[in-house]
């Protein structure tokens, strides 16, 4: 039997933020920004480098290396002014509309939130996940 990773639940962004304003560095954090990744019809290549071969995205496989999103984690907790990161990946079979990743950041200023956040979600994209558009 082939065992096929399924797709997750999406986590509630509420009780991220509730939690994350209980710890005690929630203190020195004036912001959170939250980024939340979905499955889209239009082909990356067509958003991103201008390309479009006329097709249109049906669905998506996608997977993820923990111990590289675990890294990716720490180096963004190296940042300036950043107190709190909290990432979830879904994985396995995804539908047009799903939910592929969420990033929770809270930091003190807005410029080292959003400088954060693109790092992170960059970072994420590039290095660490398995993305395969289904057309």
């Amino acid at each position: 039997m082939i065992n096929e990773k399924m797709k997750k639940l999406s986590p509630s962004i509420d009780e991220w933020l509730k939690e994350a304003k209980t710890d005690p560095a929630a203190l020195q954090e004036g912001m959170f920004l939250v980024h939340n990744g979905v499955v889209r019809q239009t082909p990356k290549a067509k958003v991103r480098q201008g390309i479009d071969d006329g097709s249109i995205v049906t669905g998506m496989e996608f997977a993820y290396d923990t111990a590289k999103v675990d890294t990716a984690i720490a180096e963004t907790y190296k940042m300036d002014g950043i107190f709190h990161v909290r990432v979830w990946l879904n994985e396995g079979q995804l539908e047009l509309g799903d939910d592929i990743m969420y990033v929770l950041l809270g930091g003190d200023i807005r410029p080292h939130v959003v400088d954060a956040l693109q790092f992170l979600v960059e970072k994420i994209k590039s290095e660490c996940v398995t993305e395969i558009e289904q057309k």
